[in-house]
């Protein structure tokens, strides 16, 4: 630890508290401003300390706070951290994300981080992608391959490490060099899910791993769910890749939109339970996004716009007006004389004639003595005829 003793005592008090105080607690957010975290721990472990059970906490459960205090080791907690590379920083260092305090009370009492980045900087040019554990192969693919393009874009891919797109959207980042960050329900120092403790190792040393519980800590189902609010938090916007009705991503994405953060979806099959969640999001307030680009053109810069999307534009969508309402009257089958085709374009048959050679340059229409018939191959109006594809702006 560096700083003055104040500033010691500020995240020694803090990481105690990690210890002490569930994830999200509002009761502690608040007490946390009221006596700020020296005061509080002092409160707590304290007996001779006066504080009456605060409103809205039984005094059972004031007792067990106490209990949780008193067993508060901060400095060993600190050095298991720094034994496996981690640290801890907390509201008021400078690597500290100020997103976060957008959570109010909800606020995290500090955050234990394994990995050389900053967080702060990472965090300014986030983006999270959530999603189902048990995952399709196509939600899968859509993970990895968003997770990818963002990295590949200079943009850091933040998730859960769970099993699924998680892991997927993890992977994708990684996979292009790029820059990826797990949020833990866990200690850091501890492998959750135990079959991603590879995937963690990767992150750590190429990215971020953090969470709010000190080293050794275990998840549980509630944690999970608070988890999911730092997530939300830290990130410039949110993606759900696949999410049934009942899941956790959907509370992440709905955090997010209560933040103020963009909340995007990626659509999949409407028969697919597993999309169920997602075209919900869709319904509402979140962006319909299918690749990189989409999102950032939402949580980028101005400017940053995603390219111009059209189908194939074929050759007979380029003719002036006038040739192509001719190429239009020529009968699928058997050849037509010019004057015919003047009465049914309600022209004059000089013009027809000048468009009728204009469209047999183009290998649209041939001649056939004094009569014109479709070109071979153009029976069907020339709809594959001389296909171009145009890219983007």
């Amino acid at each position: 630890m560096t700083g003055t003793g104040e500033e010691d005592e500020e995240l020694l008090a803090r990481a105690a508290l990690t210890r002490v105080l569930e994830p999200g607690d509002p009761h502690g957010g608040r007490w946390l401003r009221e006596h700020g975290a020296a005061g509080l721990i002092r409160l707590l472990t304290d007996r001779r300390a006066v504080w009456e059970s605060p409103p809205g906490v039984k005094p059972e459960r004031l007792d067990g706070y106490r209990g949780r205090a008193a067993l508060a080791d901060p400095r060993r907690d600190l050095a298991v951290a720094a034994a496996v590379g981690g640290r801890f920083v907390c509201p008021g260092s400078p690597e500290w994300p100020t997103q976060l305090d957008d959570l109010g009370d909800e606020r995290p009492v500090g955050l234990w981080l394994r990995g050389r980045p900053d967080l702060r900087r990472w965090a300014l040019g986030s983006v999270a992608v959530v999603g189902a554990r048990a995952c399709t192969p196509y939600g899968a693919h859509m993970a990895q391959t968003l997770a990818a393009g963002l990295a590949e874009r200079g943009w850091v891919v933040v998730s859960g490490a769970a099993f699924g797109i998680d892991g997927a959207a993890h992977r994708g980042a990684l996979a292009s060099g790029g820059a990826t960050v797990a949020v833990l329900a866990c200690g850091v120092d501890v492998a959750y899910p135990r079959g991603h403790a590879g995937l963690l190792r990767r992150i750590a040393a190429q990215g971020l791993v953090l969470g709010e519980l000190p080293p050794g800590s275990h998840p549980t189902p509630s944690r999970f769910v608070l988890r999911n609010r730092v997530i939300a938090a830290l990130t410039r916007g949110t993606v759900v890749v696949e999410a049934a009705h009942r899941s956790g991503s959907l509370v992440t994405a709905r955090r997010a939109q209560r933040l103020g953060r963009f909340t995007m979806g990626v659509p999949g099959p409407a028969t697919s339970g597993l999309s169920g969640g997602v075209h919900e999001l869709l319904r509402g307030e979140a962006v319909l996004v299918t690749d990189a680009d989409e999102v950032v053109e939402l949580v980028g810069a101005i400017g940053e716009l995603a390219p111009e999307r059209r189908g194939p534009v074929c050759a007979r969508d380029l003719l002036e007006p006038g040739t192509a309402r001719v190429l239009e009257a020529v009968p699928a089958a058997g050849p037509v004389s010019a004057g015919e085709l003047a009465r049914a374009c309600g022209t004059g048959t000089d013009e027809v004639i000048g468009r009728l050679y204009e469209l047999h340059s183009l290998g649209f229409v041939e001649r056939q003595g004094d009569a014109w018939r479709l070109g071979p191959g153009k029976e069907d109006g020339g709809a594959e005829s001389g296909t171009v594809r145009r890219g983007g702006r």
